[in-house]
C-alpha cells in the first residue's frame, strides 16, 4: 500500500459528479500513457472521494451510475487513465522535459530548412524555442506541442515539414540482408530486384531523416550503396 502522504489525487468528473482517489503519482502517471501497472500496486486509499482532501465519499448508487460497478480497482483505474493527476511539481517538470525533447526530435526528423534543403540541427531548433519563448504544457499531447512550437518558431527560422522521394540501390553483396532495414526506414513506393542481384527502390521519407538514412546505408552496405535524390 502506498504511504498517503506521498499520494496525489486523480480526478474525474463524470455523471454531474466528480469523483476521486489517492495514487502513487509515478505509478499513476505510467498507468495513465498506458503502461502495464497494476492499480492495486498503486492505490493509497482502498476507496472513491467526491472529495478526497475533507474525505466525503459518495452514495453507492452514484458509484454504481458512474462506473456500473463498486469495484474500487476498477474505479480508480477508470479515474486514473480518463481523469486528470493533479502532479506535483517535480513530476510537472519532469514531464515538460521529457516532452521538449520529445518535441525536439520530431521537428529534427521531420522538418527541414526550405532554403538549404538541409534538416535543422536540434540545438538550433532548442534556441528558437526558448527565443520565441515555447512554453511545454504538460497536459498537453506531443503532436499538439509540435504544432505550437512550429508556428511559434517559424518567424524564427526557416522552417517547415516535408518529404523527399529518394531512390536507393543495394550492390547484390549486401541485398538479401539490407533491403528489408532499408524498405522499413520509409514508405516504400517501388522496389526492383534486378538480375545481377542487386535491389533498387524508392522510399519516402521525412526531409529531416535524409542523414539518418545515409547512415544506416553506409553501415548496410560498407559505403557501397548508391542514391539519388528524386525531390
Amino acid at each position: 500500500m502506498v504511504a498517503l502522504d506521498e499520494s496525489i489525487i486523480a480526478r474525474l468528473k463524470t455523471h454531474g459528479k466528480t469523483f476521486e482517489v489517492f495514487v502513487e503519482p509515478d505509478g499513476a502517471l505510467a498507468l495513465k500513457k498506458g503502461d502495464a501497472v497494476k492499480i492495486e500496486n498503486i492505490l493509497a486509499v482502498e476507496d472513491v472521494f467526491l472529495d478526497a482532501k475533507n474525505g466525503d465519499r459518495p452514495a453507492e448508487q452514484d458509484v454504481i451510475n458512474a462506473f456500473g460497478t463498486t469495484d474500487i480497482n476498477k474505479i480508480a483505474e477508470k479515474i486514473v487513465r480518463e481523469g486528470e493527476l493533479h502532479l506535483t511539481t517535480e513530476q510537472k517538470k519532469k514531464i515538460q522535459e521529457e516532452k521538449k525533447r520529445q518535441v525536439i526530435n520530431i521537428i529534427a526528423q521531420n522538418a527541414i530548412n526550405p532554403q538549404t534543403k538541409a534538416p535543422h540541427p536540434p540545438a538550433r531548433i532548442e534556441a528558437a524555442m526558448e527565443e520565441a519563448g515555447v512554453h511545454i504544457d504538460p497536459t498537453k499531447d506531443v503532436d499538439e506541442m509540435v504544432d505550437i512550437t512550429m508556428k511559434a518558431i517559424r518567424p524564427i527560422i526557416p522552417i517547415r515539414f516535408e518529404e523527399v522521394r529518394i531512390a536507393v540501390k543495394l550492390p547484390a553483396e549486401f541485398a538479401a540482408k539490407a533491403y528489408g532495414s532499408v524498405a522499413g526506414f520509409g514508405n516504400l513506393t517501388k522496389q526492383e530486384w534486378q538480375n545481377d542481384g542487386s535491389w533498387v527502390g524508392v522510399i519516402t521519407i521525412p526531409a529531416g531523416r535524409q542523414d539518418e538514412l545515409y547512415s544506416l546505408l553506409n553501415r548496410l552496405t560498407k559505403g557501397s550503396a548508391e542514391t539519388k535524390f528524386l525531390k
